[in-house]
């Protein structure tokens, strides 16, 4: 095998695209696209995120969603990414976005992406949040004998190298069970 160096960089697989979904104090939603985020615990959630509107609104609420971003969203998903709340107010609309209100948090549950975190903030520090995930949603559409089904979901995925999203692959194996042959 042969390595070649690349440095220091953001690199790594897969880097799933999050939606992070906030209200801001007058109950308008708002949605942002963050890539840098995964489950550090069973009910906790760590994203790294720079100073945005969607952070302003949940420092002050408290609360935000994380919904998968899908290959049927693609477009929707980006755009939140690259645009501002700060200078378009209707971006949410604009992304072709409606909003249900979570049951379980004061945050916007986004009605065109199927799956969705419910999250509480415990803490947001030196561009670092961490929820608490209180609760899964995710509609009825994307489940297999009331599970939620990966190729129903389609999430999306980051690739840090070529500033592209990438569909879910095939399955390969089994986790906790295919390595038990070599014990």
């Amino acid at each position: 095998m042969s390595r070649i160096n690349f440095g220091a960089k953001p690199f790594i697989y897969p880097m799933p695209v999050l939606i992070v979904g906030t209200y801001d104090e007058n109950g308008v939603p708002n949605a942002m696209n963050a890539a840098w985020g995964t489950i550090t615990d069973m009910n906790e959630i760590t994203i790294s995120m720079s100073e945005h509107k969607t952070t302003e609104n949940l420092i002050k609420t408290g609360a935000f969603t994380v919904s998968i971003g899908t290959e049927d969203t693609v477009v929707a998903c980006d755009y939140v990414g690259v645009e501002s709340a700060s200078k378009v107010p209707d971006k949410f609309e604009k992304a072709g976005f409606h909003a249900t209100k979570s049951e379980f948090v004061n945050a916007p549950l986004i009605d065109e992406l199927p799956m969705a975190l419910e999250c509480k903030v415990k803490s947001y520090e030196d561009e670092i949040l961490i929820g608490e995930i209180v609760n899964v949603t995710a509609d009825e559409s994307i489940l297999t004998d009331g599970q939620i089904d990966p190729k129903k979901l389609k999430p999306i995925a980051y690739d840090p190298v070529g500033h592209t999203y990438m569909g879910l692959g095939k399955k390969v194996g089994n986790a906790f069970s295919d390595g038990m042959k070599l014990r």
